[in-house]
């Protein structure tokens, strides 16, 4: 039996859509029907929804877009969180009122969101919010959580490891070198001078990034580096390669190198994020919410993510 507050036809409902490929400039927030949950589907009505590159990045042209399998006109943001308000036929496990959070690809940017509950990332997924992680927190977890998890399990790092960490300030890194710490390692992460004392409040050895990487951080006398994760381009692989570094303990998020191993979120452990949410409930992992835009404010927020600089994370609240 569906369970619903609300219903069809209750009014439209707002959603930020692109009707051409492009920058920030392309974002409208439109009016747009309500959608309904179908079988094994649930809604979600979104409370707070946040942004990652990829969102700009897989919307900035048609041929990029078609790898993703979106076309126009196209929704925006993947990361949401919320509560169910519709719980179709056969969606078990859900019911109206729990608090969840999940992906939804180019479609989180939106009042309600419907996702599959045995789904992926292109029909949705959800997972429970534990209690102790508020939803702003929540909507920052999913890609950039689920990125990490899957990088550091590529590294399987322990007490014995020291990684370098390049991009340790960006929204996957912050996850990436606390779950490092987390597993013994000792990180040593790469941003610019300004963020030095950010990287520290992470447990992170702060790096300049740039020409003569690799002989900064011989001078921290930190001993062998022993693995390494680049979250941005190549220049930390170089580095980590000529640290000594073998090529099967290097990883990349962004970049393809021959002999070099690749993350990607959707290899993630099935049981990762929900692991990630625990410990941002116990507090032994924080994310840092850089800024907060409401839904109509949503092409200066893309802008801010999109500039590269930003600590820790941007949360479009709905």
């Amino acid at each position: 039996m569906q369970q619903h507050n609300g219903g069809p036809g209750s009014g439209p409902s707002r959603a930020v859509r692109l009707e051409s490929f492009g920058g920030p400039e392309v974002l409208t927030v439109q009016d747009v029907p309500e959608p309904q949950a179908g079988d094994g589907q649930i809604r979600v009505r979104v409370t707070a929804a946040g942004l990652n590159p990829m969102d700009w990045v897989m919307t900035a042209d048609a041929a990029t877009a078609a790898r993703f399998g979106l076309s126009l006109p196209a929704g925006f943001g993947t990361d949401y969180a919320g509560v169910v308000d519709q719980v179709g036929a056969g969606a078990n496990g859900y019911t109206v009122g729990d608090r969840v959070f999940g992906a939804a690809l180019s479609r989180a940017v939106a009042d309600f969101v419907v996702v599959d509950t045995d789904g992926n990332i292109a029909s949705g997924v959800a997972h429970h919010t534990p209690d102790g992680v508020d939803d702003r927190t929540a909507a920052t977890l999913s890609i950039a959580g689920s990125t990490a998890a899957a990088a550091l399990d590529v590294l399987d790092l322990g007490p014995q490891d020291t990684v370098l960490v390049g991009g340790a300030g960006g929204g996957v890194g912050v996850f990436a070198v606390q779950l490092a710490r987390i597993a013994g390692a000792r990180v040593i992460g790469t941003g610019s001078p300004s963020t030095a004392e950010y990287l520290r409040s992470l447990g992170v050895e702060p790096v300049a990034y740039g020409d003569g990487l690799t002989t900064r951080i011989r001078d921290l006398d930190v001993g062998p580096v022993t693995a390494a994760l680049d979250l941005h381009g190549t220049d930390t692989v170089h580095a980590a390669r000529e640290l000594g570094v073998p090529d099967s303990r290097i990883c990349t998020i962004a970049t393809v190198i021959e002999g070099i191993p690749a993350a990607n979120g959707a290899n993630a452990a099935p049981d990762a994020l929900e692991h990630i949410a625990r410990l941002v409930a116990s507090d032994r992992l924080r994310v840092p919410i850089a800024a907060t835009f409401p839904v109509e404010d949503i092409r200066a927020a893309v802008e801010l993510q999109a500039g590269r600089h930003v600590r820790g994370k941007v949360v479009i609240v709905l």
